[in-house]
């Protein structure tokens, strides 16, 4: 009900103002794709001047410049979740904010120097390259709101003003509370950004800088104990408190401060047809990784003793297992640009990690887990980037020179038939070294001890993507060697008393991925029916690399103007379907997702429920997730024995401001 009465004073008001005598459009009106312009405009003196919406940059660090956009579509609709994108080929838990399940395995990104790991706990945290930096000619605004699963709300909001033409602030906060369904299920997360960007007038030197500190809690239940009372549809349990959990008071905690500067500076005076550019960039990081666990067995109906899920423990009870990471990465170069020939970029970095613990481990075998890893590598590279008429490319490659091995060459290549029509190609050839928690991890939980050496990943990839106003694609294929992974260990006899023992591992052969996908939108006049699918094949002689052959999601609306076009609306049903695999499975104590073989999910369906609206430069979101489970059988998982979510009724809106 509150949902209601909320949308209702947002709604009504808004469409009673709208109902002033539209004024002419100027073409140098700020185009919100509508006939109106923002609130504050209508109360400017006549001869200010209008901002125009190419004054409201967006960049990225690697300075792709986008522009704000306020419009309604359905491919904003499906950016309307707590990471503010596209969730296609990911798998949500039952609660907003738990780890994602990974359907479409390209969307794994790499880098070749290690991270801290525990990568199912990242998915909430916002790596440098996500950073966005901003140019604004007024001050421009953002407010984010969507509901959560029970009590809880969603929040993600941001403020950015230029002092004056070169200089740029941002400030921005996205909190994330989630109370969810099941016991123990509470999600709590914060991401504070602060970024500046800098230029002098004759663009001699510039600066983007950002300042990111960042959070993430989960309580951890370990998933349901007996999926059997899940699957038999008893009224009793669609109270899903009356599930029984393995974990009732476990909790993992990412915490995460980063410094980031990238500025250049031009040695020519003035800029001309031959610039020289010495280059900077530094990161600053440190994270902190612990899962806490007061409780150390757990009850299980049809067992009698109690379970040791995790296995043997040093300690009878309160886990606490913590883990450091702090990171310095600096990278200088000098860069050549000419009108011609494009830029040439050469550069030198450094990088320093200290993966650490706080004791050291000696078992009866003489077996010494250390307690920290540090890491000194340093690299050459060089980076070339074109862009004439119809060509933009950039072309990277680094190779270390210091005793560690590790390589990255990555070629792009875009190509602009016309306005509507883009070919993009990508090639990647990268020896990776391992995430520290491969190579290292400390737990007050026996098995979950130890201290590997293993040798670099290499990924080979090479893509191609083509957009058209008619139909986009995109086909990639990857080859994978010396992968790593986390698989569960534990024998049969530990099954039966459910125990879960997960250790790292490598596979020495080679792992071939294919991957298409293909979105196509059809319009009949109001009506759309928007289409997403998957497909995916993956050749290795043992299954490490699981992912669903078929993935699809199938979206029909409606769309329409109405009070005077005052309010434009879409109402609609959105279908997604994979088919049955061998998912992986998650684990808390090293929040990681691990390899299985014994369960196989997927193969149901899932329908989504919507109304989209737009006043002026605010949008409302309003969905009925998952509506089939009202009505049909309980087989929808996530993971082997975490249930997707039920049916639930969220609200959302995003309203910009540009003063």
């Amino acid at each position: 009900m509150r949902i209601f009465i909320f949308l209702y004073l947002l709604v009504v008001p808004a469409l009673l103002f709208s109902q002033e005598k539209p004024k002419p459009a100027s073409k140098n009106n700020l185009d919100m794709n509508t006939q109106y312009s923002s609130i504050t405009d209508s109360v400017k003196k006549k001869k200010a001047k209008i901002a125009t919406i190419d004054q409201y940059q967006i960049i990225t660090l690697e300075h792709d410049t986008i522009y704000a956009d306020t419009s309604l579509t359905i491919k904003s609709a499906y950016k309307q979740n707590h990471l503010r994108k596209d969730l296609f080929g990911l798998l949500e838990l039952s609660n907003i904010g738990q780890p994602l399940n990974t359907l479409q395995y390209s969307l794994t990104s790499f880098s070749p120097y290690p991270e801290i790991g525990f990568t199912a706990k990242h998915f909430n945290y916002i790596q440098a390259d996500e950073v966005r930096y901003y140019s604004a000619a007024t001050p421009f605004t953002e407010l984010f709101f969507n509901t959560t699963i029970n009590k809880g709300q969603n929040v993600d909001s941001f403020i950015t003003l230029n002092t004056s033409k070169n200089l740029n602030f941002s400030i921005a906060y996205r909190g994330l509370r989630s109370e969810g369904d099941y016991i123990n299920q509470l999600v709590s997360a914060g991401n504070f950004r602060f970024t500046t960007s800098y230029a002098t007038t004759s663009r001699r030197y510039s600066l983007n800088a950002h300042f990111t500190s960042q959070d993430n809690s989960n309580e951890e239940n370990g998933g349901i104990t007996t999926v059997e009372d899940f699957d038999s549809g008893d009224p009793d349990f669609k109270n899903r408190q009356r599930l029984q959990v393995y974990l009732t008071d476990a909790k993992s905690f990412l915490k995460g401060r980063r410094l980031f500067f990238d500025h250049a500076f031009r040695i020519n005076p003035k800029a001309g047809n031959n610039n020289l550019y010495i280059n900077h960039q530094l990161n600053y990081e440190n994270k902190f990784f612990e899962y806490n666990q007061p409780t150390v067995l757990s009850s299980v109906d049809g067992i009698d003793e109690p379970v040791k899920r995790f296995g043997e423990s040093y300690v009878t009870s309160g886990i606490n297992d913590q883990t450091h990471f702090e990171r310095l990465y600096n990278k200088v170069g000098v860069s050549y640009e000419n009108s011609l020939l494009g830029k040439f970029n050469f550069f030198l970095d450094d990088y320093r990690s200290n993966y650490q613990y706080d004791k050291i481990i000696i078992f009866k075998d003489n077996t010494i887990i250390p307690d920290n890893l540090f890491l000194q590598i340093n690299n050459f590279g060089a980076q070339y980037e074109y862009q004439k008429n119809k060509w933009n490319g950039r072309f990277l490659y680094s190779r270390s020179i210091t005793n560690q091995s590790l390589s990255d060459l990555d070629a792009k290549l875009r190509y602009n038939l016309n306005e509507k029509i883009q070919f993009d190609f990508r090639y990647r050839n990268i020896n990776k070294l391992p995430n520290n928690n491969y190579n290292l991890y400390q737990s007050s939980y026996v098995s979950y001890n130890w201290s590997n050496n293993f040798k670099n990943e290499k990924i080979n990839s090479l893509g191609a993507n083509i957009y058209t106003p008619w139909l986009n694609a995109e086909v990639n294929y990857t080859v994978l060697n010396d992968h790593l992974y986390f698989t569960d260990t534990a024998t049969e006899a530990q099954r039966e008393i459910r125990q879960q023992l997960v250790r790292p591992f490598q596979y020495g052969n080679a792992i071939n991925y294919l991957e298409i996908k293909a979105n196509r939108e059809f319009k009949f006049g109001k009506f759309a029916l928007d289409n997403t699918l998957l497909y995916q094949k993956v050749d290795q002689s043992e299954a490490i690399l699981n992912v669903p052959d078929f993935v699809t999601r199938n979206t029909f609306y409606y769309t329409n103007y109405y009070f005077k076009k005052a309010l434009y609306a879409q109402a609609g049903i959105v279908f997604n379907y994979f088919t049955k695999y061998y998912a992986n499975d998650y684990n808390p104590v090293i929040g990681e997702f691990f390899v299985q073989d014994k369960t196989e999910i997927g193969n149901y369906a899932t329908f989504d429920l919507f109304i989209n609206a737009r006043i002026r430069q605010t949008r409302f979101y309003l969905k009925g997730e998952h509506i089939n489970a009202l009505f049909s059988s309980s087989n929808y998982y996530s993971t082997p024995n975490n249930p997707y979510r039920d049916f639930v009724i969220r609200f959302g809106l995003v309203w910009n401001f540009f003063q």
